[in-house]
């Protein structure tokens, strides 16, 4: 990924692996780099400058450091996806500033998306398609780039105009990827939760962000899959042996933990703490009965009892087989234990001149270790 003039990120370019995993203190700009990737999905659902606006606007989000005269000041965000299966690579790159003083299109402070383009590579790089202002060039059927006959307006990205027009496989393929990204920045626990309460019991093979399918999540794994030993053995291992307890769903899909202690009795939700509640919906996140490409967790461990972090972390080890993951943690023993598990190594965040770094990263974006 490649994140410019954002918030603290001045320029960094980073390779990430199947488990990355960032600590650092309060005020580096862990959550920039988290925000940076969401605003990448935000872009492919055209709702970039509405993200960018509900953050506090182009003012609040362009890099505040001191800055080359007489360029363009621009928030830009960089992708790199690969499908190894197809053999191909996607390179996605949008960039967002402000309207010009003497440009009379848009609101006034609005973000506006200045410029995009989509590249594929299957052996060789072909750029499928290209924005820059409204307009839009396409590669057609036959290999040659077009304009698209439909202008964008200055808050709508081209790869999800073009993706709503079915007829650009490539810019579809990205956006479904993309799309299907989860970030899980943290659960609610209060007592009107969307955790507590039960869900309708529709088949569900991913978690909400929210949380609040996690009943249906679990169902779904315990009636449709009939497979829930790595969520069972999770759950022991986090309550000292407990057990949970999911009935066949009726009209709305419950669930219970029961423990060693109290063998007759089931505890509903709304008697759980703040900490098993958090613990169950990572547990919803990371072990779905269909993972996402990508997930990721910031600062997991809030409200958790150091004695439930072994049993986060092999969560994380087992979701790692199927999805890319990105942790975000102040925890130096969660970092130990997946690193332990994972075989992965941590990255420490720090600030440098002002600007968010990661401690022995070179300007390639790769590891002192790695090379």
């Amino acid at each position: 990924m490649f994140a410019a003039n954002y918030r603290s990120l001045k320029s960094i370019r980073m390779d990430m692996g199947g488990v990355n995993l960032f600590i650092g203190e309060n005020g580096v700009g862990k959550s920039n780099l988290y925000r940076a990737l969401q605003l990448v999905q935000a872009a492919v659902r055209g709702r970039l400058a509405y993200e960018i606006a509900r953050e506090g606007g182009m003012a609040s989000a362009l890099w505040s450091g001191k800055r080359r005269a007489g360029g363009p000041v621009r928030v830009k965000l960089e992708v790199e996806l690969l499908d190894e299966v197809a053999a191909l690579s996607f390179h996605y790159r949008v960039e967002a500033g402000l309207r010009p003083p003497i440009d009379a299109a848009g609101f006034a402070f609005e973000p506006q998306v200045k410029e995009e383009e989509l590249k594929v590579d299957a052996g060789r790089s072909v750029t499928v398609m290209k924005r820059a202002g409204p307009g839009i060039f396409v590669r057609n059927g036959s290999g040659r780039m077009e304009e698209h006959p439909e202008k964008a307006l200055t808050s709508e990205t081209a790869v999800a105009l073009l993706g709503d027009a079915g007829h650009y496989p490539e810019v579809g393929t990205l956006r479904r990827v993309i799309d299907g990204w989860r970030f899980f920045h943290g659960f609610r626990t209060d007592r009107d939760s969307p955790l507590r309460s039960p869900c309708l019991a529709v088949t569900a093979t991913m978690l909400d962000e929210d949380g609040s399918n996690l009943a249906a999540v679990f169902a779904t794994l315990r009636h449709t899959r009939q497979d829930t030993v790595d969520l069972d053995r999770a759950v022991a291992d986090a309550f000292g042996g407990a057990r949970l307890v999911v009935p066949d769903p009726m009209e709305f899909a419950e669930f219970s933990l029961v423990f060693p202690d109290f063998p007759q009795r089931e505890f509903s939700p709304r008697e759980l703490s703040d900490g098993q509640m958090r613990f169950l919906a990572l547990a919803g996140a990371l072990l779905s009965y269909r993972r996402p490409r990508f997930i990721a967790l910031n600062e997991p461990e809030t409200s958790l009892h150091p004695d439930m972090l072994p049993a986060l972390a092999a969560m994380i080890a087992t979701a790692c087989a199927d999805s890319q993951i990105w942790i975000v943690t102040h925890s130096e023993a969660l970092a130990a234990e997946i690193e332990a598990r994972c075989g992965t190594r941590r990255k420490r965040v720090i600030r440098t001149d002002g600007a968010t770094w990661i401690e022995g990263m070179r300007l390639t974006g790769m590891m002192d270790e790695d090379e």
